[in-house]
């Protein structure tokens, strides 16, 4: 598989650090932003200050707001809000050559049909060479060029690891897996759990209550991943528990510090109000919860996230309802 040029859909904080990524990887890269002025930006300064302050992007970047001229790159790196993946795709599906290598490296479920990015992306983009990227990596982080290793999932070993190959670099690991199904999980429900965690730090509950959440909440998303055919190893791998500890450790993850925020007294329409970037886990959570539903999977953690964001549950309430729960043997 020969790749020297990326395309990389989606101008955000995590799309731009890609793009340097792939950059620093030495690969010509056209970024497709929604915004004109990001856009401008990027060619003419090469920062984007907006969604990535703070790093001068390599100059082999050029953004762009033609699909086409992404189309024609060697590989695709969809990375658009988990909820506009599908309307993004259906506006790339009629530019794509047959077998063109398609990389999800949006984290999250579809709210509207609780389907994950990769059967979105089978769905729209039928004739692709379907692939995920997932793992701990924050975006300022990945874009200075400070280590970072993450998981590409993709079910033909040859292409994944030609593609893994291909968009790493020395700072940049990337580990291939077969799993596409625990990679994607691990990247959706992370976030629903990290506002979670960031409630608990907003609270002032204390060290020992976080790591209780963040235990207890990956046992759901070890639940899960059994319900729907993800693979233990993936789960306790980077793109499972390893982005799960870092999402949940930090308010440079937009999830966290929404939770902090509503830990403090604050709303969700007031925080979310005040951000241009998605915060991935207010939507993700109803997708999972519906997941749940359908298949009769007990999530406390996230029912009472999807509680809480909804407006339907305070937060106080919420966690003396978890605190209250029968006593039952650990799973």
């Amino acid at each position: 598989m020969k790749i020297e040029s990326v395309g990389v859909i989606g101008g955000g904080a995590w799309g731009t650090a890609l793009a340097q990524t792939m950059a620093l990887a030495g690969r010509d890269v056209v970024l497709w932003a929604y915004e004109p002025e990001t856009v401008r930006e990027i060619n003419e300064h090469h920062i984007n200050r907006v969604f990535l302050p703070g790093v001068t992007l390599e100059k082999s970047v050029t953004a762009t707001g033609k699909l086409a001229e992404v189309a024609a790159c060697d590989v695709i790196l969809l990375v658009p809000p988990a909820q506009h993946l599908r309307r993004i795709s259906g506006e790339l599906a009629t530019r794509l050559p047959d077998g063109r290598p398609v990389v999800v490296c949006a984290k999250g479920i579809e709210q509207a049909t609780g389907r994950l990015m990769g059967d979105v992306v089978a769905e729209v983009l039928p004739r692709a060479l379907h692939a995920d990227l997932s793992g701990p990596s924050f975006a300022a982080d990945v874009a200075r060029g400070l280590p970072a290793a993450v998981t590409l999932a993709c079910p033909d070993e040859a292409a994944g690891r030609a593609l893994a190959e291909a968009l790493g670099y020395r700072n940049f690991r990337i580990y291939w897996t077969s799993d596409t199904i625990g990679v994607e999980l691990g990247g959706a429900v992370k976030n629903v759990l990290a506002i979670a965690a960031g409630i608990v730090d907003g609270k002032a509950l204390g060290a020992s209550a976080h790591a209780a959440l963040v235990t207890r909440g990956f046992a759901e998303l070890r639940r899960l991943g059994d319900a729907l055919g993800a693979r233990p190893e993936t789960l306790m791998g980077l793109s499972g528990l390893g982005d799960l500890i870092l999402t949940c450790s930090s308010p440079q993850s937009r999830n966290m510090s929404l939770g902090r925020a509503l830990g403090q007294g604050r709303s969700v329409k007031q925080v979310m109000g005040e951000r241009r970037a998605v915060t991935e886990g207010v939507f993700t959570a109803a997708a999972v919860m519906r997941i749940a539903a359908e298949r009769s999977i007990e999530l406390p953690i996230c029912a009472a996230v999807h509680a809480i964001v909804e407006d339907r549950i305070s937060v106080d309430d919420a966690i003396e309802g978890l605190m209250k729960r029968p006593q039952r043997a650990e799973d």
